[in-house]
């Protein structure tokens, strides 16, 4: 387990809800990439980072490096999303 600390201070339980919360947030997002012809990046990419986020609440107690690892790539890309978003949007007349 990493951050012992950390881990101790939230109950399992709570920690799988919380990453069943953030699952439920990526599958929301990549269903909504999928279905709209034009998604909104902020909407897309902000989902994708509370999902991310969540799911890492729930590694910190049920650690699973491999996943751990993917969500924070996860994050970082979903924060250059963001980034790019914020980007473009100042951009356009």
């Amino acid at each position: 387990m990493i951050a012992p600390s950390i881990a101790a201070m939230i109950h399992p339980d709570v920690a799988t809800f919380v990453g069943f919360l953030g699952m439920a947030c990526i599958i929301a997002a990549y269903a909504y990439l999928t279905w709209k012809a034009e998604p909104n990046p902020f909407l897309l990419h902000g989902t994708n980072l509370a999902g991310a986020a969540l799911l890492t609440v729930s590694l910190v107690v049920h650690t699973n490096w491999p996943s751990l690892v993917l969500e924070g790539f996860w994050a970082a890309i979903a924060l250059w999303g963001l980034a790019k978003a914020v980007r473009d949007r100042k951009s356009k007349p």
